[in-house]
């Protein structure tokens, strides 16, 4: 009976290191993550006196693009993102920077680079309002959710604040008016073709008129 207690005890320990090695595996990852979504800040950070003293000249590159491609495997494109959205985060943004931001959040809520990219794109339109530019903010920062998701609201958000030039709402009413007298005119002259209704040079007239309306509308 001794032996067997023994050997209980001993697999309940074994269970107990699974279990612990488990959660730290599980912790471990949860670090790894934040580490992985803002690992961005630093490099954005670091590239900013490159491409502002051009330092890349003194290592022998002649443009910026060029020490991107050739030393870090970077595109312009993708290097200047991260220049523009540290800038945007340390200008407005300055908590993201700070250690407690990321240690205090779930990892799910702590937003990338792409996020925070399309938040300060956001803040840059003259379209929104202050409320809509704080609904984007709490959708990046507290609602952890994806950019292409943010992205999309960002699109709705612009074509709903939106200004129409009057110039150009006239312009489309005067167009629709004419693409809807062009329907009306073509099923008349159809009709009274058919069934021979008017005179022939009436009907004449109206499919001239009919192919100079269609002519304005296409």
């Amino acid at each position: 009976m001794e032996i067997e207690r023994l050997l209980d005890q001993q697999e309940r320990s074994k269970a107990g290191n699974l279990n612990l090695t488990g959660d730290l595996i599980r912790q471990r990852l949860v670090e790894y993550c934040k580490m992985f979504k803002t690992s961005w800040v630093n490099l954005g950070q670091s590239l900013y006196p490159v491409w502002k003293d051009k330092l890349f000249y003194a290592w022998g590159f002649e443009k910026f693009e060029y020490y991107l491609q050739e030393e870090l495997g970077l595109k312009k494109e993708t290097a200047m993102k991260m220049l523009k959205s540290y800038f945007f985060v340390e200008q407005n943004e300055p908590a993201y920077l700070s250690e407690s931001f990321v240690k205090e959040r779930n990892a799910q809520k702590v937003p990338g680079c792409e996020e925070v990219n399309v938040l300060r794109l956001a803040r840059g339109k003259k379209e929104l309002n202050k409320d809509d530019y704080r609904k984007l903010r709490q959708e990046v920062f507290e609602g952890g959710k994806d950019a292409s998701v943010v992205r999309k609201d960002l699109t709705n958000l612009i074509r709903q604040r939106k200004q129409v030039d009057p110039e150009e709402e006239r312009a489309l009413r005067a167009e629709q008016a004419v693409k809807k007298l062009s329907t009306a005119l073509r099923n008349f002259h159809n009709d009274m073709e058919i069934l021979k209704l008017l005179p022939v040079d009436l009907i004449d007239d109206a499919k001239e008129l009919l192919e100079r309306l269609e002519k304005e509308v296409i």
